[in-house]
């Protein structure tokens, strides 16, 4: 089960989140953490857990009889992230972590992480937890209906088991079997990816083996959870006795070494996603998906909210957000003192927008800088952007490339006289530049085009 330890905007068990606000002077921000009620049971019942390893057994020991089991070999397993974004969603990043391994067998409340914190959990009954808790941040329920956040291999290896079919937006204990894949690493150790979202796992079967990073399902909130998230469970032997802690830290007694190709911090703050919403947020009971209200298109004069969804977030270090107008000066520049520690934590600005065209809501915190544009007028983002662009150098002897290369696709000469003379097509992705060496010297018009058919002509000389 997913515990989130001062998580905002994170509502798990059907409990209505309360909000904490704070105003900075000279602003008008507000956010905070979402505090909310919470019970923890363990991601797996025992019978759960001895009915998963003897269905490991038998599918390994018919993978062996076959002659389709992966031989073991010497090759060091070391793992990739299990969670990414899916292709296109514009999100900085999309999750959080809310749990580690307890690494202190006694119980209950008696918690140690490899870290030595207490970012883990127990049960009065005798569990620990076993694994690492990915939850999905910000609007989880709106993630999960939309497929955003993608499972993959954080490892090579084989698939020894994968259990679908069963309901997958549990916001209470006591949710039933998980959706989950169980893929063995060529060096014995078999990594348990659990929680899943029904009937978007992987089609390959057992016995299929699977590339590092390869897709193996949309988190979601199947089984014993209350609310989308990702349980991370390693094992060294066939047995599931050896239980791994990927992290290296100064509590962790299972490994001395980290299985991460770059382990990331314990505390690892990051913006989220900067967003501009037409009215603030609204999150419904679990598992209802959450009214984001998030929009990049507004009028002259209109209300904007400005959000930020932090990971991570330090007291005593300072954020600092800009609204940027089309002409660069700034509607606001702020500047957001935290007093708090939180896990996940929200922050929104309102102001009316005064000028027409492109904007830019910037936030900056702890090194990282999150760009988000939007449109304020009759023209589109991508309307505006494509009336900017522009192509260089020109006049040209070969080759020609284009100020915004993100946007077209078809690229169509034309000389004076209207005829066409080059018609180019991008395969796949966008069009940078165009080889023009074959051409007269002389005038000629070049007429770009977007994926949704926008287009504009530009006059380039040879």
């Amino acid at each position: 089960m997913n515990r989130v330890l001062n998580v905002i905007f994170f509502v798990f068990i059907g409990f209505v989140a309360l909000p904490v606000f704070s105003q900075e002077s000279g602003s008008a921000v507000i956010g905070g953490e979402y505090k909310y009620g919470l019970n923890e049971t363990p991601c797996l019942t025992n019978e759960q857990r001895n009915s998963i390893k003897e269905n490991l057994h038998q599918n390994v020991a018919l993978l062996r009889a076959n002659n389709t089991l992966v031989a073991k070999s010497s090759l060091v397993v070391s793992f990739t992230w299990p969670v990414r974004q899916a292709t296109g969603f514009t999100y900085n990043e999309v999750w959080a972590i809310s749990n580690y391994v307890d690494h202190n067998a006694a119980y209950p409340n008696l918690l140690s992480d490899y870290n030595c914190g207490t970012k883990t959990y127990d049960v009065s009954g005798g569990y620990n937890h076993q694994g690492i808790d990915i939850y999905t941040w910000p609007f989880s329920w709106k993630q999960f209906e939309n497929n955003q956040s993608e499972v993959i291999a954080a490892a090579a290896g084989q698939i020894i088991g994968k259990f679908d079919g069963n309901y997958d937006k549990n916001c209470s204990l006591g949710g039933g079997n998980w959706n989950a894949v169980y893929v063995k690493h060529s060096d014995g150790s078999v990594a348990w990816y659990g929680h899943m979202k029904n009937g978007t796992l992987t089609s390959k079967i057992v016995g299929d083996t699977v590339s590092q990073g390869e897709f193996l399902g949309v988190i979601g909130s199947s089984g014993n959870s209350t609310g989308p998230h990702l349980h991370f469970e390693v094992y060294t032997n066939d047995s599931y006795t050896n239980l791994v802690d990927p992290y290296a830290g100064a509590c962790n007694g299972l490994n001395a070494s980290s299985w991460w190709q770059v382990q990331k911090p314990y505390v690892d703050p990051n913006v989220n996603a900067a967003l501009t919403h037409s009215a603030p947020p609204v999150f419904n009971t679990c598992p209802t998906t959450e009214t984001s209200n998030e929009s990049d298109q507004f009028d002259l004069n209109d209300t904007v909210y400005f959000g930020t969804y932090l990971r991570d977030q330090v007291s005593g270090t300072v954020m600092n957000v800009k609204m940027i107008r089309p002409n660069g000066t700034y509607l606001g520049n702020y500047n957001k003192t935290f007093t708090s520690n939180y896990g996940s934590s929200y922050w929104y600005w309102s102001n009316q927008v005064d000028v027409e065209g492109v904007w830019k809501w910037e936030v900056s915190y702890q090194g990282k800088i999150v760009t988000h544009e939007f449109n304020v007028g009759t023209l589109s983002i991508e309307d505006s952007k494509i009336q900017k662009m522009d192509v260089y150098p020109n006049p040209f002897s070969n080759k020609i490339s284009f100020t915004n290369d993100k946007l077209i696709v078809k690229a169509t000469v034309y000389n004076l006289l209207g005829s066409k003379v080059l018609v180019v097509r991008s395969e796949s992705g966008h069009l940078k530049e165009l080889n023009l060496g074959n051409l007269n010297d002389g005038i000629y018009l070049l007429t770009l085009e977007t994926e949704s058919g926008r287009k504009k002509t530009i006059k380039i000389i040879k």
